[in-house]
């Protein structure tokens, strides 16, 4: 079925707008949807440094805290009359005011001599600890994050023991295990050494803060980060600190509403933070939920990952971000289709109606009535243009049936000459959208015959021969005149050589020519673009190719000249006639045998070069050879070694 004009011009500008509106979309989903995970995730891994801060902030106030505590000249002169019994009172109130869990007094073998949260237990050695035979031996103050045993947080008291004590709550993606409760604790904790006045070793303080249930840190990371936003009745940001990988310290909450405390991290984060001490920073499930997280491991004193700092913001705010940015786009998309359907209606009618009208004039003037005109409709030029031509025409059918009626053998003459030029007009009308490629693919078919005689063949290929110079010579053309951004980064010049050198070695042509390079060292590096520049290379390396036939040898050089970085390329062929050296870089001339070039090569080359900021010059003798030298200014931050005329590898 023949579709009429307005129809398919309507279906072809809604296929051109549904196609454009629909690859639109897809292409915002995707960007909006990357941009928001990206930002989510740069936001999280941001908030990771913040809790990291945080997190040191309360080592290093342990660590103060005994430090200046084990300095206080009360407890020096103690040690040193063995009277550490009589520091009871003062470490009691110490510890209670610098809201420690441990503070603990050793001798300088790492024996207890008072706990000021359970003075009873003393007398037992406390150097297995790592922590504390560092600081007894280097006599210098350390603080880190340590696990420690039931048997001796219960020494120090036995509330620290039941805070440390955890039931493993199965947690949906953790890694199985057989394990159902958690005894150990994980501290923060700090040792001193205490010094005489002549600096000798009289023992040693050390305290800490037990992280297990301890909820101050992780509501001062997610109230320091997150600033207590909410988000469909839910924190959007949680901290968490891991012993292992079960959850000691957290603000995420468990589906009956209370902290998740003992569940555990699921096992692909488990995997490469506590088995592989890596970074994780990308979307996780988080006892319940989806939320953006970041996690890293947190090691003890002797570089062992004992546990994990997280912080994670919750996704479902940021799909929701995401789902309203996509509906806004898809709102906007879809008024624009719809307004660009209304213009393609619009215009279609504004076409559609001159050349119905046209159609009607035409069909009236083919039953016989000669003075049918039209009016020409200007809005369009072509479209007026046409109608002006119908009248013309239809003016000049008239004048001539006239005639035809005055003479009759010279009516009918002229009448078939008036249908031949009809006929004629109608063919062209129909093969002028692209008649180099009718004239091939005829050309080609007629070939093909075989009761062709010689010269016929003869003739079809020096057709085919010419049409497709003549597609050679337009491609050529195009790309000559085709602007194409230079895409610039730092080159080493040498590097851009070696690679087109490694080129060249595959071309057939160059199997009767020898390929050597000759490049300097220590060149500095250029700003440029590495395809534009091996064409430059490999244009001027194939002309030089062409001008040794019978073989020869193609040198391709670099080396610093004046501060400027140069190129050169070298042949020992036939050199070039010193009246063609003013023309060789001239659109379309070529010494070249006819048919054999387009004569675009040199010129699109120094079109190259010139946005290159550069130069391209040229030096030949008949008989000897031609030489092109490229010219190149380094870049901006590279300073040439050498200043000398010319520096040669």
């Amino acid at each position: 079925m023949k579709l009429s004009l307005r129809t398919r011009l309507i279906a072809s500008f809604l296929v051109a707008i549904l196609v454009t509106g629909v690859t639109s979309v897809i292409i915002a989903v995707w960007l909006i949807g990357d941009t928001i995970v990206k930002q989510a995730q740069e936001k999280v891994r941001l908030d990771l440094n913040s809790a990291r801060v945080v997190y040191q902030g309360a080592i290093d106030d342990v660590r103060k805290a005994v430090v200046h505590t084990s300095v206080r000249f009360f407890i020096r002169d103690a040690l040193s009359r063995g009277e550490a019994a009589g520091l009871s009172s003062h470490l009691t109130e110490i510890r209670r005011r610098e809201n420690l869990d441990i503070l603990t007094l050793t001798d300088t073998r790492g024996e207890v001599l008072l706990r000021a949260g359970n003075p009873a237990v003393k007398a037992d050695n406390q150097m297995h600890n790592e922590l504390i035979h560092k600081a007894i031996t280097r006599k210098t103050a350390i603080a880190s994050t340590e696990i420690v045993a039931r048997e001796e947080l219960l020494k120090e008291g036995k509330d620290l023991s039941l805070r440390a004590y955890l039931k493993l709550v199965p947690t949906p993606r953790a890694r199985p295990t057989r394990e159902t409760e958690n005894t150990n604790g994980m501290m923060i904790m700090a040792a001193a050494p205490i010094l005489g006045e002549r600096g000798e070793l009289l023992g040693l303080l050390y305290g800490g803060k037990l992280l297990n249930r301890n909820f101050e840190l992780v509501d001062k990371v997610r109230d320091t980060v997150y600033s207590g936003e909410m988000y469909a009745g839910k924190h959007v940001g949680t901290a968490t600190i891991f012993q292992g990988d079960v959850r000691i310290s957290t603000n995420v909450v468990a589906v009956e509403g209370e902290r998740a405390i003992g569940t555990r991290v699921s096992a692909e984060v488990r995997q490469r933070v506590l088995d592989r001490g890596q970074l994780w920073v990308e979307r996780a499930f988080v006892v319940n939920d989806w939320y953006i997280t970041a996690y890293e491991p947190i090691r003890n004193i002797s570089g062992e990952v004992i546990g994990i700092l997280y912080v994670g913001m919750l996704e479902r705010k940021f799909a929701d971000m995401k789902r309203n940015a996509l509906w806004a786009f898809v709102g906007v998309s879809l008024g624009g289709i719809a307004l660009a359907v209304a213009i393609c209606f619009f215009l279609v009618r504004s076409l559609s109606r001159p050349a119905k009208a046209l159609m009607l004039a035409a069909h009236q003037l083919a039953s016989g009535d000669l003075a049918q005109r039209v009016r020409p409709d200007d809005s369009t030029q072509e479209i007026g243009m046409l109608g002006r031509m119908f009248n013309l025409m239809a003016a000049s059918i008239e004048e001539r049936d006239e005639q035809l009626r005055q003479r009759a053998q010279e009516e009918v003459m002229k009448s078939e000459r008036l249908a031949m030029i009809g006929r004629l007009a109608a063919g062209v009308a129909h093969e002028i959208n692209n008649p180099l490629t009718g004239v091939l693919t005829f050309s080609h078919l007629l070939r093909e015959k075989e009761n062709l005689d010689e010269q016929d063949k003869e003739d079809l290929d020096l057709i085919i021969n010419e049409a497709t110079r003549a597609g050679e010579i337009v491609r050529g053309l195009l790309d000559f005149a085709r602007e194409r951004a230079v895409e610039k980064e730092l080159l080493d010049v040498n590097d851009v050589a070696q690679q087109a050198i490694r080129l060249l070695g595959n071309r057939k042509a160059f199997q009767q020519v020898v390929v050597s390079e000759d490049l300097a060292s220590n060149l500095p590096r250029i700003d440029g673009d590495m395809n534009q520049l091996q064409q430059v290379l490999l244009n001027l390396s194939f002309n030089a190719c062409a001008a040794m036939p019978n073989g020869g040898v193609l040198t391709i050089g670099t080396s610093l000249r004046d501060g400027r970085v140069c190129v050169r390329v070298a042949d020992t062929g036939c050199g070039i006639k010193k009246e063609y050296l003013d023309q060789i870089f001239e659109p379309f001339f070529s010494t070249k045998p006819v048919g054999k070039g387009t004569g675009l090569g040199l010129s699109i080359s120094y079109g190259i070069i010139q946005q290159h900021d550069g130069d391209l010059k040229v030096e030949s003798e008949e008989g000897k050879g031609t030489t092109f030298t490229i010219i190149l200014p380094p870049a901006k931050n590279e300073q040439p070694e050498s200043q000398d005329e010319e520096v040669e590898k």
